[in-house]
């Protein structure tokens, strides 16, 4: 047996918690998701990101169980594995696990495992955000709703969302600072962020990921077993519409149409391409494209179909979904298809990895938007397999 090195980066994993909020008879780590625990599905997670000590962080008297499922997620890792008991509240687990964490490790991830479904990258993302700022570092999402301060049951003022961010975890943080945050802390918070800032570190914030929802209630738990364990295909639809008025040649089903109007958009305005972008993303139960592409991500202006729909496929199979096949409808008066089918039918299948992808177009004899030549109009369906 290979001698893995020892790694520079340490993940705890607090799975002490007892999910009260989740009603269940068990800890929250050891309610099941399909064939495997919380915990099981959040250390798979936690294995598939670069190479770190894992230590996690049990309920007393669920060492063992804690054990088999962190050496099963573990496979060739398995000597990066720690266990250790939680204390009464999670800033106690925490500590215990920082106990356990070898005297190499310079940064220290803490990750809730009731955020099971977190992808890897958001703990790779983590760990180079702290490398290049020597600062604490947390995931977050941006706030969509409208929020409002109340007192009792009246609206008192609206709060401004853009100052706001839901936190996740991992969390992240040069191992000194947060050591040196836990041995002065006096009072309880809610995230071990809030606690190392309360010591006077700072700490920033990198991109999220909305699959790093917390399990925390009993709907929370079904989102979760319907991401993870699939009972049958799922069938989504999706429709975009672009009108005419973008710079450059026409982009559509992700072929370049020059001497054809382009249409206007954040990106190219390629409307086959997002509706078949919102007939997977609907499929799959993970949004639409505007949360997803929104334009307020500057790294989608100007985006062509290959880009979102490789991305698309990502997210995809992190939820473990394939793509079965896709079919979708275009209607404009013009470019003309028909020449050009089989080529956006290549085009689009490879950015889907190959899977089928018919296209059909149609005109509207004249009716509506599209029929007067105002723009183009798609309209997808598409079938996700269980991966």
């Amino acid at each position: 047996m290979s001698i893995l090195p020892v790694p520079r980066v340490a993940i705890i994993v607090v799975a002490a918690g007892s999910g009260t909020r989740l009603g269940a008879d068990v800890p929250k780590a050891f309610v099941g998701i399909g064939a495997h625990t919380v915990l099981r599905h959040a250390l798979q997670r936690v294995f598939a990101a670069s190479p770190a000590q894992v230590v996690v962080v049990a309920p007393p008297g669920r060492e063992g169980d804690a054990a088999t499922d962190a050496l099963e997620a573990a496979g060739e890792r398995r000597d990066l594995v720690a266990v250790v008991t939680g204390g009464s509240t999670r800033q106690a687990s925490v500590v215990a696990g920082l106990a356990a964490v070898w005297a190499d490790v310079e940064v220290v991830l803490v990750h809730d495992a009731a955020r099971a479904l977190t992808p890897a990258a958001v703990f790779d993302r983590v760990v180079a955000a702290v490398d290049a700022s020597g600062e604490g570092v947390v995931p977050v999402l941006p706030v969509v709703d409208t929020v409002k301060r109340v007192e009792g049951q009246r609206v008192t003022e609206a709060v401004d969302r853009s100052q706001l961010a839901a936190a996740q975890t991992p969390q992240g943080f040069p191992r000194a600072m947060l050591d040196a945050a836990y041995a002065t802390a006096v009072d309880e918070h809610t995230d071990d962020a809030a606690l190392v800032a309360a010591g006077g570190h700072p700490v920033r914030v990198v991109a999220g990921d909305a699959l790093a929802f917390k399990i925390t209630t009993p709907a929370d738990l079904e989102r979760a077993r319907a991401l993870v364990v699939p009972a049958a295909p799922r069938v989504g639809v999706g429709t975009d519409v672009h009108a005419y008025g973008g710079e450059g040649d026409l982009w559509l089903a992700g072929l370049e149409w020059p001497g054809e109007p382009a249409l206007s958009g954040h990106s190219d305005g390629d409307a086959v391409a997002h509706a078949i972008v919102d007939a997977l993303l609907s499929a799959a139960g993970l949004g639409d494209i505007g949360t997803r592409f929104g334009t307020d991500q500057p790294e989608y202006a100007g985006a062509h179909a290959d880009v979102f729909l490789t991305r698309t496929r990502e997210l995809l199979g992190a939820a473990g979904w394939a793509v079965g096949n896709v079919s979708v409808q275009v209607q404009a008066n013009r470019p003309r298809f028909t020449a050009r089918r089989g080529e956006a039918e290549a085009t689009l299948s490879a950015a889907l990895g190959g899977a089928s992808v018919s296209v059909s177009a149609t005109t509207t004899d004249g009716l509506g938007p599209t029929g007067r030549g105002e723009g183009v109009a798609a309209f997808a369906v598409a079938l996700l397999l269980p991966d």
